[in-house]
């Protein structure tokens, strides 16, 4: 039950992502780094297989690979998560916006 309980977490977490890189895909584009190209593309394809992999969990058969899609899709977004934080310390951010920026880059992976 438990297990049950957890798969359909991480694929509404999932799910929820994917849809948040459509509806806020400007926002998205804002923390890609300058030297990665299509930035609308790459949004829109992260935002589709963090979409898949979240679906992928649910069934015993795709599993395995859904969780290594989705770990490979973290390490493909990395980037996007420095450039946020580097653009935020160009911002001028806040000691706290910073601190959370920083927390958050090793618990996104």
């Amino acid at each position: 039950m438990k297990q049950n309980l957890s798969r359909y977490l991480l694929t509404l977490f999932f799910i929820v992502a994917g849809t948040f890189h459509f509806l806020f895909i400007t926002n998205y584009m804002g923390i890609m780094p300058a030297w990665l190209p299509s930035h609308r593309e790459l949004v829109a394809i992260s935002g589709l297989c963090e979409m898949a992999g979240g679906l992928g969990v649910l069934w015993h058969a795709t599993r395995r690979w859904a969780g290594y899609g989705l770990i490979a899709l973290c390490v493909a977004v990395l980037p996007a998560n420095v450039q946020m934080l580097l653009n935020a310390h160009a911002a001028h951010a806040s000691t706290l916006w910073l601190t959370l920026l920083w927390v958050r880059l090793p618990l996104h992976c």
